[in-house]
């Protein structure tokens, strides 16, 4: 078996995976430009042009300049496991069977929610210091509709009518869906992340997002996976950590990027440490938004922030 070819068809599968799968994967669209050829650093396009001069009839056009420069960023998070197959138990023809069900268990239930977690406790943190967040919210069925409409609003004044998504915690969303007053104002329509195209709940034709309550949190600790308590791995809430009860922003406007580097596998008898395949899994990961942009969101806090 071809084990690099394997590895390049594991690294573009598990990608495809984040993208569809994650509660943030719509952010990856707005990765579409960036450039990235492995290790920790990836290139986002940054284009500038000369606004608008005066007509003069006689010499025409004023001429304007087009600037595409491109912007290299730090991918902070750099996580990773290895995993082991026994060879016992996998034989050559049925690896990528077997090693493809493990994978996409581990992403499922242990990369994406961290990835998902890290996203939006990025956005909520930063938006609190750049004060575009109001805390002390504790969202109940008589005002849920008026405050969400008033933080739609902030959002407009900026932005203007412009598509926006609407991230919401599960709890909240089911709130406002229970209440037969809320519910009147509530549509449905239609909402594609990757290839995959569910239908949702919206307000005012902007879809809202259930998410996991425990995905929508301010701060994490993400763990190192080999320190005394830590050795589970993957992230957990930080003990000042506050309740997330909606981000409001523009759906072109955050940058997610999730990528798979170079995955290794080295079959039973090339691992030297055990008579088992062997995968080494490797992630690298960040969310970006440009600074001029972080005046377009709007972050609801259930705690009180200042």
């Amino acid at each position: 078996m071809n084990t690099l070819a394997c590895a390049k068809i594991f690294q573009q599968a598990l990608d495809e995976q984040i993208a569809v799968e994650s509660t943030t994967g719509w952010m990856e669209a707005n990765a579409g430009q960036v450039q990235y050829n492995g290790g920790d650093e990836i290139k986002i396009p940054m284009m500038s042009t000369d606004g608008l001069g005066d007509y003069d009839r006689k010499e025409g056009y004023v001429d304007g300049a087009v600037t595409l420069t491109y912007q290299t960023l730090k991918l902070t998070q750099d996580r990773g496991r290895a995993f082991m197959l026994d060879a016992m138990d996998v034989n050559e023809s049925n690896f990528i069977a077997n090693a493809t069900a493990v994978m996409r268990d581990f992403q499922k239930y242990q990369v994406i929610p961290e990835i998902d977690s890290y996203r939006y406790s990025k956005i909520a943190s930063e938006a609190i210091a750049q004060e575009r967040a109001s805390g002390g919210y504790i969202p109940e069925a008589a005002t849920v509709l008026s405050i969400l409409l008033d933080d739609i609003a902030r959002v407009q004044d900026v932005v203007g009518d412009i598509p926006l998504v609407i991230t919401m915690a599960a709890t909240v969303a089911t709130m406002m869906a229970k209440s037969a007053e809320v519910s009147k104002m509530l549509d449905v329509t239609d909402f594609k992340q990757g290839n995959i195209s569910t239908k949702v709940r919206s307000i005012d034709g902007y879809p809202i997002l259930r998410v996991p309550s425990g995905r929508l949190k301010t701060a994490y600790v993400f763990n190192d996976g080999k320190t005394t308590g830590q050795t589970a791995g993957g992230a957990v809430a930080a003990s000042d950590a506050k309740n997330i009860n909606w981000i409001i922003c523009p759906r072109n406007v955050p940058i997610g990027v999730a990528k798979t580097d170079v995955m290794r596998i080295f079959d039973p008898m090339t691992n030297q440490t055990a008579n088992a395949w062997r995968i080494d899994y490797r992630k690298f990961h960040d969310l970006f938004m440009l600074q001029n942009q972080w005046d377009t969101v709007w972050v609801n806090v259930r705690e009180a922030i200042s």
